[in-house]
């Protein structure tokens, strides 16, 4: 039987980053789907799409649950991310067959501020964007805390792809303490299906030592692998193979060998 791989993209990116990973998974078998988040098929030129500044995490699980929910099975989701905090909610719906998270945003009550992640983050919180309104990193900052392990010239076709983010989801990531609805809130009680961690060594947005806490956080569930002179990009990142490999050969446990 065909397993359905549900890939789900971060903060200023889109379904466009999975490219490689939809060529890869296809080749085994897979049926891939990679949705947009709301407000994130536009043009990057353009400006940010009305109410983009206020759509909430929970308006992004929303969207992709009504889209899983149209598919014939559970998936297995994918999350990069922001997209890896949004697979660990949908997972603890009941809505996922397996999980991988790469490189995770962290769940509420794990402390993420480490200083490389302020630096990260340092252009949109001193001019306050994170009340309410859209934001983007300079081409300076998407650098420095993800792109830094690319070749140059694929650091600014990448970035060139990038879409402005919602202020609020941003916000209910890094500030959750002050989020009375607690958007980014997972009960991991919930999840039970198998889940796949991974971190880059190099990662300066999402820390390996962060990451190895969301591991902790399902650890009932939960593996978790750390790639050594890898960074945030990892989906990307020359030697991308190795982890896609990895990943399918994780998922084999479970499923198999996935069939056309």
């Amino acid at each position: 039987m065909t397993e359905s791989i549900f890939m789900v993209h971060g903060m200023w990116g889109g379904g466009w980053y999975w490219e490689n990973y939809i060529r890869f998974f296809e080749e085994k078998g897979y049926k891939c789907f990679a949705p947009y988040l709301r407000h994130h098929d536009v043009q990057p030129t353009a400006k940010p799409p009305k109410g983009l500044g206020s759509t909430s995490l929970l308006d992004y699980a929303e969207d992709l649950e009504d889209q899983i929910n149209k598919l014939k099975e559970k998936p297995i989701i994918i999350g990069h991310s922001m997209g890896g905090l949004l697979a660990q909610i949908l997972a603890a719906r009941g809505l996922a067959k397996a999980t991988v998270l790469i490189t995770p945003a962290s769940p509420s009550r794990i402390n993420a501020l480490k200083w490389s992640v302020i630096k990260s983050f340092s252009g949109p919180i001193f001019k306050f964007k994170f009340l309410g309104f859209p934001h983007k990193l300079s081409f300076r900052a998407a650098v420095y805390s993800m792109l830094h392990l690319m070749p140059i010239e694929e650091q600014n076709l990448i970035y060139n792809r990038c879409v402005y983010e919602s202020g609020k989801a941003a916000r209910e990531i890094g500030f959750w303490l002050f989020d009375f609805k607690r958007a980014s809130s997972v009960n991991e009680s919930k999840v039970t299906c198998p889940m796949l961690v991974i971190s880059g060594s190099d990662d300066r947005i999402t820390p390996a030592n962060v990451v190895k806490k969301v591991a902790d956080k399902y650890q009932h569930v939960s593996t978790y692998k750390e790639f050594k002179n890898h960074a945030h990009w990892i989906i990307g990142e020359p030697g991308w193979e190795k982890i896609a490999e990895s990943i399918s050969d994780w998922l084999k446990q479970f499923f198999g060998q996935n069939s056309r």
